[in-house]
């Protein structure tokens, strides 16, 4: 019975003190031990894990005089059982103390707003001061943290004003923002839109213009090469007689009240004594200038309405070649009913 009383187990992760005739004699670590019987004695048994010292919330004033509660949470295990022993008499309430006291220290430099928003600054103060301290006990501490910070009510109404305006104020900059995005896009919208616009009217006026100018030089051409053919073709006395009695038709046709004759048929007609006193050479010189002048400016008008060729947005350069086309073919018609008359007469 004496020997098995003697016999000890220790569990893992944990350490037995053991104290002869009362003093320190070593340290049991996880396994089976012998003590001697009457002299030696288990002073302590200690727990080497890590432990978790949940404190209450402890009142701590700021630098700016707000009064908060603030409780934490730290993180200590054993290092070294007979510090832990004989270095102080209780320590885990020490540690308790000790946090309590450094953290009143810390927020006490701090004022309402950056204690709120330098935890880790805190953390990290009261880590570095509570393992510098706890050496001397046998305790490591690995982590310290800030776990609740519960400030006064009054603080608290004043904090979520602040909150509420200063999400107003996002909403109203991230809203101002918005309408002047959409006020750009929509000008650069516009503003694109009118110079395509700009772009697809300035390039339909140059093909329409193109086109006309085109289609004046075809009609042009085929007018020119319509006369060289006649030239080239001598065409008879009767062929040129039936010419021009069309061509007198053509000019006789429509609405008018007057009819316009040319002067060289004038004279011939004047010179076979038909009308002579209204045609013959009895005028004077000057109002048969004046005849011809008149001839011309109403035949030019006349040509305006005719002509498919001329319209109001011609240019003088096509009215007057599309005159002087007129006044050739009406010269040859009346030259070819000139010779004609004279034929017959």
């Amino acid at each position: 019975m004496v020997l098995i009383s003697c016999l000890r187990i220790v569990p893992q992760a944990h350490c037995f003190v053991i104290e002869r005739l009362g003093k320190y004699c070593g340290t049991w670590s996880a396994g089976l031990h012998v003590k001697a019987p009457i002299i030696d004695r288990i002073a302590r048994k200690i727990s080497l894990k890590e432990q978790v010292l949940d404190f209450p919330p402890q009142p701590v004033i700021t630098k700016d005089n707000v009064t908060m509660q603030i409780d934490s949470v730290v993180y200590a295990k054993v290092f070294d059982p007979a510090k832990y022993t004989y270095g102080v008499e209780n320590p885990m309430v020490g540690l308790g103390n000790l946090t309590a006291t450094t953290l009143r220290s810390i927020v006490g430099e701090m004022e309402l707003d950056q204690t709120l928003t330098s935890r880790e600054e805190i953390n990290a103060k009261m880590l570095t001061i509570l393992d510098a301290a706890t050496d001397e006990w046998g305790i490591k501490v690995t982590r310290v943290e800030i776990k609740n910070i519960n400030p006064p009510k009054e603080i608290e109404e004043v904090m979520t004003k602040q909150m509420r305006a200063e999400r107003e104020r996002r909403q109203t900059v991230l809203e101002a923002q918005a309408h002047q995005e959409a006020v750009v896009s929509r000008a650069k919208g516009d503003k694109e839109a009118k110079e395509l616009a700009a772009e697809a009217e300035s390039n339909a006026q140059v093909f329409l213009a193109k086109g006309r100018a085109e289609s004046i030089r075809l009609i042009y051409d085929a007018q020119a090469e319509g006369i060289a053919k006649l030239n080239d073709a001598n065409v008879t006395e009767g062929v040129l007689r039936l010419k021009g009695i069309e061509a007198l038709k053509d000019v006789a046709d429509g609405q008018a009240t007057k009819i316009y004759m040319p002067t060289d048929l004038t004279e011939s007609v004047a010179s076979l004594g038909i009308l002579g006193d209204a045609l013959s050479d009895k005028k004077p010189v000057k109002d048969a200038a004046k005849s011809r002048e008149a001839y011309r400016h109403d035949k030019s008008e006349a040509m305006k309405l005719t002509d498919p060729c001329v319209n109001k947005d011609a240019s003088q350069e096509s009215i007057r070649t599309a005159s002087e086309t007129s006044e050739l073919n009406s010269r040859l018609a009346t030259e070819a009913y000139t010779e004609s008359r004279r034929t017959d007469l």
